[in-house]
């Protein structure tokens, strides 16, 4: 009995800030490694950043320097901080945790960056 739930989607403008929320429940969450995905319309699901579980982190280049990602195992919960929001981050924001071969998705939240 695995879930994971991604929240915090909604419409900003250009420029603006989000908050996106991974809870995950069901599985060792301290272990794993928690990803961010997204995928716009027409596109395929492409890795936006990842944070292992010694707590070290990577971006896709397009988000350096404006998403940060982080994660609070007491809370069993992964967050992606997206500052400086632009039109082309516009896209459906998939949460993923991983441990060798298991591999857990949420459900998705849409994000809208539009004026």
């Amino acid at each position: 009995q695995v879930q994971v739930a991604e929240s915090g989607g909604g419409l900003v403008q250009p420029g603006g800030s989000l908050r996106l929320s991974c809870a995950a429940s069901g599985i060792p969450f301290s272990i794993y490694a928690m990803n961010w995905y997204r995928q716009a319309p027409g596109k395929q699901r492409d890795v936006v950043a990842t944070i292992t579980s010694a707590g070290m982190a990577t971006f896709v280049d397009s988000v350096k320097g404006r998403f940060t990602i982080s994660r609070d195992n007491a809370k069993n919960t992964a967050y992606l901080q997206m500052n400086n929001l632009k039109p082309e981050d516009t896209a459906i924001y998939y949460c993923n945790a991983n441990f060798h071969l298991k591999s857990y998705w949420g459900q998705g939240t849409q994000v809208t960056v539009s004026s």
